[in-house]
């Protein structure tokens, strides 16, 4: 489904572009970035601490409001036990 009222399309297929133009196995565009860093997930507070990093994410960009109200996030699951995109046990 497209989302006709959305402004930054055409600016953020540019920026996957140029990020792929950059990395020789990347074909067109690229979303991820190419290096990653593990964390090990040794307690629960730290386990707690990165979920709640990702959640926020959509807030501190302005995408929405809430954690609940990114579409894709599960937040809705944790908050609201909204299993209807994507099922999680969050026990």
């Amino acid at each position: 489904e497209e989302n006709v009222q959305e402004s930054r399309r055409e600016w953020m297929l540019l920026m996957m572009e140029r990020a792929g133009k950059k990395n020789s196995n990347v074909k067109h565009r690229q979303f991820w970035q190419q290096d990653n860093h593990p964390i090990e997930i040794w307690s629960l507070k730290v386990f707690e601490q990165k979920l709640n990093y990702i959640h926020q994410n959509p807030v501190e960009s302005g995408f929405v409001t809430d954690t609940i109200g990114w579409k894709y996030s599960s937040a809705r699951n944790y908050g609201n036990n909204d299993q209807t995109l994507l099922e999680i046990d969050v026990n």
